[in-house]
């Protein structure tokens, strides 16, 4: 099953795909709630490239690497990656309102497809958010 996602940024595309995929700005963006964070990122930013986001609780009582390949890039366009046995599609449109952002991706078993939505929205939201505060 697909889930997506999407928000609309009110900045030029060269800014709103630079916070997408800079490592620096991953980590002030990437985090579906509070009391998480990012506290390392590396992006190869290249068809067969890797990337991984080190994503932990605050309190330090869990973390996990979000990790995978490029699988498919146009630049300010297009992002493709597959992580695991899941892919993802992130798409870049330029509109009258500023840059929609929509992300695609595989759900996975062990959560609902509610709260998958819930955390990949809320990580979207806090991009955005971001890149507003930088714009």
């Amino acid at each position: 099953m697909k889930i997506t996602v999407k928000t609309t940024v009110n900045a030029p595309i060269n800014t709103v795909w630079s916070a997408y995929t800079t490592p620096a700005d991953i980590m002030q963006w990437n985090a579906a709630s509070d009391d998480w964070h990012t506290t390392q990122s590396t992006v190869d930013l290249r068809v067969g490239g890797s990337f991984s986001s080190r994503m932990e609780a605050k309190d330090g009582s869990f973390g996990f690497d979000f990790a995978g390949t490029y699988t498919q890039l146009v630049p300010n366009k297009l992002i493709e990656y597959a992580f695991g046995e899941r892919t993802a599609t992130v798409e870049f449109k330029q509109l009258e309102s500023g840059v929609e952002v929509c992300v695609t991706f595989d759900a996975e078993q062990q959560h609902s497809v509610e709260q998958q939505q819930q955390g990949w929205q809320s990580i979207l939201n806090n991009f955005a958010k971001h890149v507003h505060r930088q714009s």
